[in-house]
């Protein structure tokens, strides 16, 4: 069995349809898949260049607590992606990134630890991949920032050992682990999130 690194966002509940309308920003261009049109719950409707489970019919989540989707992104190149990619500079888009998927989504709507914030659970899909996520300060900075553009409250890097890392808080980098020194347990991260 491979490894499954994710990066996790959580942000107020209320912000997921503007949390995925960035993620479609960082879509490559030419990703030749007809659009995904997505009902979420409140009846926010939003259309990326996704699939779900691999396919492109609409979607209408409003009445469930969960969504999957097939997700790509560009990246800027450091080390690490070089490697995973093995990306020559001929190509690069015209910002210097390359693209990285199938990067795989679930979105919680409102998860029973916090049910007023959603989570979107970004997993990488191969081993290759995961090692990745975990190297790259490029990767690591794509999530910050759609963590910021989507109005998320904090980013965490999961390497499936008893640790999570801290990536983003609260509006703030910032490196630290759960449990560790100022977190004893995920409920004492949580309750920093505002109201």
């Amino acid at each position: 069995m491979g490894l499954d690194y994710s990066y996790e966002i959580f942000t107020p509940a209320e912000n997921v349809a503007r949390t995925l309308v960035e993620l479609a920003e960082l879509a490559p261009r030419t990703q030749g898949v007809p659009p995904l049109a997505l009902t979420l719950p409140g009846g926010d409707q939003v259309v990326l260049p996704f699939t779900s489970n691999f396919k492109s019919e609409p979607v209408d989540c409003s009445t469930s607590g969960m969504l999957e989707l097939d997700t790509s992104i560009m990246s800027g190149v450091d080390d690490a992606v070089r490697e995973f990619s093995d990306v020559r500079d001929s190509e690069l888009d015209e910002f210097g990134r390359t693209k990285i998927g199938y990067i795989y989504l679930t979105v919680e709507f409102a998860p029973t630890q916090h049910p007023r914030h959603a989570s979107l659970q970004f997993t990488a899909a191969t081993s290759r991949m995961s090692r990745m996520f975990e190297r790259s300060a490029g990767i690591r900075s794509v999530f910050t920032g759609l963590t910021v553009a989507g109005g998320g409250v904090c980013c965490l890097l999961d390497t499936e050992c008893d640790t999570l890392q801290i990536c983003w808080l609260n509006g703030q980098p910032i490196q630290e682990t759960v449990p560790g020194p100022r977190f004893a347990g995920y409920r004492d991260l949580v309750a920093t999130w505002p109201a």
